[in-house]
């Protein structure tokens, strides 16, 4: 487990914003409950209200989801709307903020970048990147919050669009397929478009609600084979993903 020594005792209490039910906080939550963090989940597609007074030095956590930017005026998500308000404030405070998949794809619209359905340039169609793939971390050597990652490490990803980094932003990790994969936007707000948090049952979960996703990825075989692959990756993935966790906590937590 990553040393959180470094983090201040000012910072006591997490919120976590999730938007279904198979995407929640997975390892995350241990790791806070061990670095002595009170947590609170808030389960916006439940009816749970986005917060609008959240405390500057509350660290706030957002999830993932099958919705997305592009979902901004749908009625179904009425708290989406709610959410860019609350953290277009979390930017310009410069307070700590952690973005996983649409969590990131949220934080970097509300940083004034373009989020976008992924495409191929050539021929113009929709791709998805949905599955175990290599992410390369960028900047090992620089970046506090890498320290002591590898240059790469397989991930678990799950999404079909993209953004561009906010202006300012710092990249910290791409795939082959997808550049933009990981920030840092100021001094303690994250964005991860890949997953690092999900336990072996968490990605259970994601196969058994959101199988329809995998196939329009993968092809109908799509399921199946990321089954098979899971246990070869899950050891490795747990690792880098501590680490990582561990990491952006500590810098969160600093003022």
């Amino acid at each position: 487990m990553p040393e959180t020594s470094r983090q201040t005792p000012e910072l006591k209490h997490v919120v976590v914003l999730t938007h279904a039910e198979f995407e929640g906080p997975g390892r995350i939550a241990a790791i806070i409950a061990e670095s002595g963090y009170s947590l609170e989940v808030l389960s916006l597609h439940r009816g749970d209200p986005v917060p609008t007074d959240l405390p500057r030095e509350t660290l706030l956590i957002v999830m993932g989801g099958s919705m997305g930017v592009g979902d901004l005026e749908d009625p179904r998500f009425p708290f989406l709307p709610r959410e860019v308000d609350l953290l277009r404030r979390r930017v310009e405070q410069d307070s700590p903020v952690l973005g996983v998949c649409l969590g990131a794809q949220l934080l970097a619209h509300a940083g004034g970048a373009r989020v976008f359905p992924m495409t191929e340039p050539a021929e113009n169609h929709r791709l998805y990147e949905v599955g175990w793939a290599p992410i390369r971390f960028r900047g090992t050597d620089e970046a506090r919050v890498l320290e002591g990652m590898p240059a790469e490490a397989v991930v678990l990803h799950w999404h079909g669009d993209t953004f561009d980094l906010p202006k300012g932003a710092r990249l910290l990790a791409s795939s082959a397929r997808c550049r933009n994969q990981g920030f840092q936007l100021g001094r303690r707000l994250f964005g991860l478009q890949f997953h690092c948090e999900t336990t072996a049952e968490d990605i259970e979960y994601f196969l058994q609600s959101d199988a329809s996703f995998v196939e329009k990825a993968n092809g109908d075989d799509g399921v199946a084979e990321l089954r098979r692959e899971t246990p070869r990756h899950l050891a490795a993935f747990h690792d880098v993903g501590n680490r990582l966790i561990g990491n952006i906590l500590r810098e969160m937590s600093e003022t």
